[in-house]
């Protein structure tokens, strides 16, 4: 079994070792190169976008890890087309795996806007390749492309051999991806000028790339025949791709945690109730949460406070609740010594249980985050945790809010060891452990939207003047809102939050999901309905940011599950997730 991801990035680990496993088959497959060439391949990930052209890579790997083929495709400067750089696979590998990569960068070209892609192919006749020995196996490869009507251009004269020890020039080929769009004469002549310039800047003079671009003279183009097959050709699956679908991450021991106290709004439930409606889509694609450890934790949260909230649960007794009833702020400095009385020294309220199952959920939690932000740092554009209990109000030494540990500052602190990130909080109620955990760093962006203190809990921070400290002096960003807000009030404040994070150009974003901020819920006073739930999605998808999304509230069971398929389908057309309609089937569009 073998899978397709994208490679956005050198930095993160299992990236750089599928980078070296490529430079392995780029010079196996290409032998009349040299290894500066493949640097450019490497730099196009370190510079995402270079002279305006966007460098796309996919690798095929088998589930070992191990790279089987790689694809390059770059959009060409100022054009609705692309260039396939380079597609390739081991030697001996099944010929299959080349066409599952071809079928995936049709699907990106498709995804990205393209009209069609341009590229290379050696020859299959003896007039233009001396070489006999490849003629067959270059009617083979061309075969392959017919296939997919992909096609040579004639009546140029790109097959001009640069030098005379050029005896097998390639042709330029088109793929119309399936749109039966044909090339115009002025797009072709400017997308040549800029392979040929890009390509073979170190061996073609000027007079040559302007030889070759006026000989472009049919308006549109004409393409060769088929040679090779007849019938119908492969097309391009307009639906989610895999690697496009949301990788959703769920915590399954959830359930262990269930207060049953009257009131407690933190249930079980929730989650079932989001995930009947995520299954009615075809956004999502499920993973497994994997035992991360301790060490992310032990650097987010007090050695101290991790030690307590392990031994607290631990000693209370099946079936029991302990709750923060002492609060000894006259001497901070002399923490009481039974575990029942010292909550009050690690609580920010009085309404979050210490009980058997707390901390296995939470840190179930925290497996749950750390996996879906490691399906980001591998190449997927989006993953969702779907976890309770939540984690936003949990601070570096304290705990509330039905926050034990948290999960989003967890997987803050592994993004930004590969690069700037930001966390955006939307919750109904301020993002006090994801401020407290950051405030005094420049690395993290924390932005949060929220009832104003003064009458929404944490009621002690959230403040608008509170901006960070020290190095992060400026990089946290409140907006603290009245009691009655609705969905066009809260949209004109997300802008301007989406603003800050452009503005602070993060290479990953963190989205802390409440859905208290709905009419209704229990915990809130706003009115947002599912159609501003789709906006609101739609504007952060439109961030084009690798992202990572971690539940946090929400506790309206009645549309708890219908506002989150609105927030995501809003994400997923924001984001280019989706093309066509099929893409969104079972969500009903607000107008």
């Amino acid at each position: 079994m073998f899978k397709i991801r994208r490679i956005y990035d050198a930095i993160y680990p299992r990236n750089i070792r599928a980078i070296e496993q490529i430079e392995h088959i780029f010079l196996e497959q290409f032998p009349g190169t040299s290894a500066a060439k493949f640097e450019k391949i490497r730099d196009s990930l370190r510079d995402p976008v270079q002279n305006r052209q966007k460098v796309v890579i996919f690798v095929i790997e088998d589930f070992h890890e191990t790279v089987q083929g790689f694809a390059v495709l770059s959009t060409l400067p100022g054009l609705d087309y692309g260039y396939l750089d380079y597609i390739a696979s081991k030697a001996g590998e099944r010929g299959g795996l080349g066409s599952s990569l071809y079928k995936r960068v049709r699907e990106e070209a498709v995804e990205i806007g393209l009209k069609g892609i341009l590229f290379e192919c050696l020859p299959d006749g003896p007039e233009i390749c001396r070489e006999e020995g490849l003629i067959e196996q270059n009617r083979s490869r061309l075969r392959f492309y017919e296939n997919f009507g992909a096609f040579p251009i004639i009546g140029t004269k790109y097959e001009t051999p640069v030098g005379p020890k050029d005896t097998c020039p390639p042709f330029i080929m088109y793929d119309d991806l399936g749109s039966g769009t044909p090339l115009r004469r002025a797009a072709a002549r400017k997308a040549i000028k800029a392979i040929l310039r890009t390509k073979y800047r170190d061996v073609c003079d000027d007079a040559y790339i302007k030889m070759v671009t006026d000989s472009f003279r049919d308006d549109p183009v004409k393409v060769r025949e088929p040679r090779y097959v007849s019938g119908k050709l492969i097309g391009v699956r307009r639906s989610v791709k895999p690697d496009h679908q949301i990788a959703l991450v769920v915590n399954r021991k959830h359930e262990i945690h269930h207060v049953r106290e009257r009131g407690y709004v933190e249930s079980p439930v929730r989650v079932k109730t989001i995930l009947d409606e995520l299954i009615r889509t075809d956004l999502f694609h499920e993973f497994a949460p994997k035992d991360q450890g301790m060490k992310v934790l032990s650097r987010i949260h007090d050695r101290g406070y991790l030690s307590y909230i392990r031994k607290a649960c631990a000693a209370v007794g099946t079936g029991k609740s302990v709750y923060p009833y002492v609060f000894p702020i006259r001497n901070t400095s002399r923490p009481p010594k039974e575990l029942e009385i010292r909550a009050g020294y690690y609580c920010i309220d009085t309404f979050t249980p210490l009980n058997a199952n707390a901390y296995k959920a939470a840190r179930s939690a925290v497996d749950s985050v750390l996996t879906a932000a490691d399906l980001i740092l591998e190449g997927r554009r989006a993953a969702y945790a779907l976890i309770r209990p939540p984690g936003h109000h949990a601070e570096r030494k304290a705990f509330g809010g039905f926050c034990y540990f948290n999960s989003a500052a967890a997987a803050a602190y592994r993004f930004a060891q590969y690069g700037r990130t930001a966390i955006l909080d939307i919750d109904y109620h301020h993002g006090n452990g994801n401020q407290d955990i950051f405030y005094e760093r420049p690395d993290v962006l924390t932005i949060s939207l929220h009832g104003d203190p003064r009458f929404a809990y944490p009621y002690f921070s959230g403040f608008r003047d509170e901006r960070g400290s020290g190095e992060g002096k400026g990089y946290n960003i409140n907006y603290p809102l009245p009691e009655n807000v609705d969905g066009q009030k809260y949209l004109e404040t997300l802008s301007r939050a989406l603003n800050a994070v452009r503005r602070f150009k993060p290479r990953y974003l963190i989205v802390c999901l409440g859905l208290d901020t709905a009419k209704g819920d229990p915990t809130g006073t706003w009115h947002l309905r599912s159609g501003d739930f789709f906006r609101n999605g739609l504007q952060i998808g439109e961030l084009k940011i690798p992202t990572l999304v971690v539940q946090e509230g929400g506790y309206d069971n009645r549309v708890l599950g219908v506002n989150a398929r609105h927030f995501f389908t809003g994400f997923a057309e924001g984001a280019g997730l989706l093309r066509d309609a099929d893409s969104r089937k079972a969500v009903d569009l607000p107008k």
